[in-house]
């Protein structure tokens, strides 16, 4: 049985491509979701649908930014702005 690939090899770019890509299905989503009705029984479960698919977009894009390291000088007094 085929096993997982533990070790990829993104640059950058290829995360910052995945998040774009990311932020444009949960936009996409949100004006699907405005286009529905809470009103009518036969949206919700579309409607439920969205907003799972929504979530768990936002909490990979979550996941991805909590493994960023971000730069902060540690020779002189860092001011941020």
């Amino acid at each position: 049985m085929p096993t997982y690939n533990r070790n990829f090899q993104l640059t950058i770019n290829d995360v910052d491509q995945i998040e774009e890509a990311l932020r444009a299905r949960g936009r996409e989503l949100c004006t699907m979701r405005r286009a529905l009705s809470e009103a009518n029984p036969a949206d919700m479960e579309s409607i439920r649908v969205i907003e799972r698919d929504q979530r768990a977009g936002e909490e990979l894009l979550g996941r991805l930014h909590d493994q960023k390291i971000f730069y902060r000088p540690q020779g002189a007094v860092y001011v941020s702005g």
